[in-house]
């Protein structure tokens, strides 16, 4: 089965909503994305979706800045109301000195990039109409360090960054996954 084009899209605004709440820290968002019986694999993050909040906000929350980006996403569909996935991902990470989760990120002293690239193979599930992550599993395929000047946005003018509250721009675009 090829699924509907409306269930496509249904599935693509809840990988983008994912990238959304992780980069702007905006974990309320999680429960509208996952099932409450989800599961979530990725590196040193496992178990169901609310032990992955936990887990990924002291990985993210310590981050000077991130920002997911997503690419291509193959649909596998089983019938009206299951549909495995597969997307592309790159996350970028500016990591500070001092950053406490080093078995995520090793602490370098210094500002840098954690770039890491890999991919999301999610199942959704579509219950009472609506489509939402039932399993993630996060692979990677590589992941790269880099030690670059100007990352930490700190000589950026007020408003001209992102922001991880309400003050954020993009809080209108969000509002319908903010509960």
């Amino acid at each position: 089965m090829t699924g509907s084009l409306e269930d496509r899209e249904a599935i693509r605004d809840i990988l983008a909503a994912y990238a959304h709440a992780i980069d702007r820290r905006r974990w309320g968002m999680m429960e509208r994305l996952f099932h409450d019986d989800a599961t979530f694999r990725f590196g040193l993050v496992e178990g169901d979706w609310r032990g992955f909040v936990e887990q990924a906000r002291a990985i993210i929350d310590p981050c000077l800045a991130t920002q997911h980006q997503l690419g291509q996403t193959i649909f596998g569909f089983e019938g009206p109301d299951l549909c495995h996935t597969e997307t592309y991902m790159t996350a970028m990470h500016t990591i500070p000195p001092g950053y406490p989760m080093t078995a995520a990120f090793p602490d370098k002293g210094a500002i840098y990039s954690g770039i890491v690239a890999g991919r999301y193979v999610d199942r959704f599930e579509k219950r009472k109409g609506e489509w939402r992550i039932a399993q993630r599993i996060g692979l990677y395929d590589w992941r790269e360090f880099r030690v670059a000047e100007g990352v930490d946005l700190s000589d950026t003018p007020e408003g001209a960054a992102g922001y991880h509250d309400a003050r954020d721009p993009s809080t209108a675009a969000v509002r319908q996954w903010l509960g």
